[in-house]
């Protein structure tokens, strides 16, 4: 009858068929909900949303100047070069930079010159830079290629101050004395540089790496003798 077993269909429990286990199976357990939450963390996440977008204009332009003014003071001391903060690259410093020695050497050109002389500084700050930096990467270096270009105009600093020390001097500081001051710059600016490539390049190969790096700076360098 109805309560028996039938031939070839599922025993009856109760009245009801027996569902076979693979065609019910039972939800796996929910894992419980952390109901505490770190403030440290959420702290942590709200400032890697933040954006700088509704932040104040001068405070957003405080905040680069600041940053270029750390990279100078790197400059300024070869000698306890911090390589992270000059990893951090920006390419405002150099930009500044170049504009600067390229104005005050045109400056002292003749009238029918100044633009050529403008232009040419700029090219060659540039382009300089720019085949010292694939040089560096060539020969296995482990910096991106900004911040080699970020590095090497920073250290043109040196030579800005010195160009902008013999136009004010003008005639009475003689060739000799010029040479003086400008080797003094190119000395500065190349140390500093080379001290932080060569942190970046292989140790046997670093004075391959140093080689253009002399070499971009003596160029610039000697355009600021003759000015």
């Amino acid at each position: 009858g109805s309560d028996a077993t039938l031939s070839g269909e599922r025993p009856l429990v109760g009245g009801w068929l027996r569902p076979p286990p693979s065609e019910n199976p039972r939800p796996a357990p929910l894992a419980p909900m952390d109901k505490e939450v770190n403030p440290a963390r959420m702290d942590a996440i709200g400032s890697m949303l933040e954006s700088t977008l509704d932040e104040p204009v001068v405070e957003t332009i405080m905040r680069d100047v600041r940053m270029v003014a750390t990279k100078m003071r790197c400059v300024m001391n070869p000698r306890k070069i911090d390589v992270s903060t000059l990893k951090d690259w920006d390419l405002w410093g150099p930009l500044i930079l170049c504009l600067t020695l390229a104005t005050t050497l045109s400056l002292s050109a003749p009238a029918d010159q100044k633009s050529l002389v403008f232009t040419s500084v700029f090219v060659i700050v540039w382009c300089g830079s720019g085949v010292v930096t694939v040089n560096a990467l060539l020969l296995g270096g482990t910096l991106s290629f900004f911040q080699s270009i970020c590095v090497l105009g920073y250290c043109v600093f040196p030579l800005t101050v010195g160009s902008v020390i013999c136009i004010t001097v003008g005639k009475l500081a003689g060739f000799w004395l010029r040479l003086i001051i400008v080797g003094l710059c190119f000395t500065w600016g190349s140390t500093a540089s080379v001290g932080f490539l060569s942190a970046l390049v292989p140790e046997n190969r670093r004075a391959l790496a140093a080689y253009p790096v002399f070499l971009f700076y003596l160029s610039i360098s000697w355009m600021v003798v003759v000015q």
